[in-house]
């Protein structure tokens, strides 16, 4: 089934279209609900710093930098901050996959060892069962995080990388790791938060022949005219890039690196310095560097093409919460109420352990990017509640 029917001159065209996707005037009724939300989440410290960037049918209705970049040098935040993608990096990734499905240079039921014949990983009774493309793209591949097992768990053990921490070893090498520890689960019978954007990234590299960073700029972010976005960060433009915090019993303070933080029944190791590590392998679930204004451009895309990345890929397979599936490039909302939610049935949403989130509500024409510099915490959480509850009320 071709899922994107418009060519790359028709992707080019729409990026030229979106050039003209600046600042209007704020919505009289979203301004006040919008900033409150904002100003009080770092009133009580909850975060040290945001760009929150909203558009309504193509048109930046608000847009705002909030807070501080720096908070020990005292350094307002701004539009174009450069942040730490972590999972924000995962639709991007999504997009250059399935640009090459749509120029049939790939196809969704691949298998993966089509392009990886080594990648092999095994069900706990030995077998090797075929992985495809699609259960790559949709976490049904049965592979898993190491951030959300328990210390003595296999991918600890395997001494794993969840493509933010502090493991430094190449892709291939990640992948020989990845391989050797059994499957959670047979691939396509449960959605399973994991690894298998990563494997998506050593399967670009091996159809187009480039490394993962030159092939994503090729395929995306050069055609969309995402300027800041890359896998790696210059040092040239290092004053650019969000300091990173996370949420300590004082407030949010500086990470270290490694970085270990609790949120929820996750144990999450950070990294910083990947950023700016050229050497470290190009983590397709976690790895990249860009700012909110490149980020809506690419999620503007997305909510005009449409179609299966808006479909529901992993009906009937346990794993996601109430009321939601997911489709191409993150969860989606399948039942407001059940979700408990206000986004309409629809609504493609994800986020990024470095205090990110996003989502598309299609039927309302509505794109929002809400980055921070803080780390999540449950307080952070509730502030990117708040602020998509606000955004609503306006309404």
């Amino acid at each position: 089934m071709n899922l994107l029917r418009r060519s790359l001159i028709s992707l080019l065209g729409l990026a030229c279209a979106l050039g003209t996707l600046v600042a209007h005037a704020d919505s009289s009724a979203l301004k006040p609900k919008v900033d409150a939300v904002i100003d009080q989440a770092i009133a009580e410290n909850h975060i040290v710093g945001a760009v929150v960037l909203i558009a309504q049918d193509g048109k930046t209705v608000y847009q705002r930098a909030a807070g501080l970049v720096d908070k020990e040098q005292n350094k307002p935040m701004q539009v174009n901050a450069l942040f730490r993608l972590s999972s924000v990096s995962k639709p991007i990734v999504t997009m250059a996959a399935l640009t090459l499905v749509d120029r049939k240079k790939l196809s969704l039921d691949d298998p993966v060892t089509q392009w990886l014949p080594d990648f092999k990983p095994k069900l706990a009774d030995g077998t090797t069962p075929t992985i495809t493309i699609r259960q790559l793209l949709t976490h049904t591949a049965g592979l898993g995080y190491k951030f959300t097992e328990k210390p003595d768990g296999i991918y600890h053990q395997a001494q794993i990388s969840d493509g933010f921490d502090d493991v430094r070893i190449d892709l291939s090498e990640e992948l020989r790791r990845l391989a050797s520890v059994p499957l959670f689960n047979a691939p396509g019978k449960e959605w399973r938060y994991s690894l298998s954007m990563d494997v998506l990234g050593a399967v670009i590299e091996r159809v187009t022949g480039k490394p993962l960073g030159t092939a994503v700029a090729d395929l995306v972010t050069k055609p969309l005219g995402m300027k800041g976005t890359s896998f790696v960060v210059d040092r040239a433009h290092a004053g650019q890039v969000a300091k990173a915090y996370f949420i300590a019993p004082s407030g949010p303070a500086p990470m270290a690196d490694p970085q270990t933080t609790v949120f929820g029944p996750m144990t999450l190791v950070y990294s910083p310095s990947r950023a700016f590590d050229a050497k470290v392998y190009p983590s397709g679930g976690a790895g990249m560097i860009g700012s909110a204004p490149d980020v809506l451009r690419l999620l503007e895309v997305m909510r005009k093409r449409g179609g299966d990345l808006f479909r529901n890929q992993v009906e009937g397979l346990p794993g996601m919460g109430p009321g939601e599936g997911f489709g191409f490039g993150g969860g989606l909302v399948v039942d407001p109420a059940a979700a408990k939610t206000p986004q309409s049935a629809g609504t493609l949403f994800w986020g990024g352990v470095y205090g990110h989130t996003w989502f598309i509500d299609p039927a309302k024409k509505l794109t929002v990017v809400v980055f921070t510099n803080t780390a999540p915490d449950e307080m952070v959480a509730k502030f990117h509640d708040q602020l998509r509850d606000a955004v609503y009320e306006t309404e």
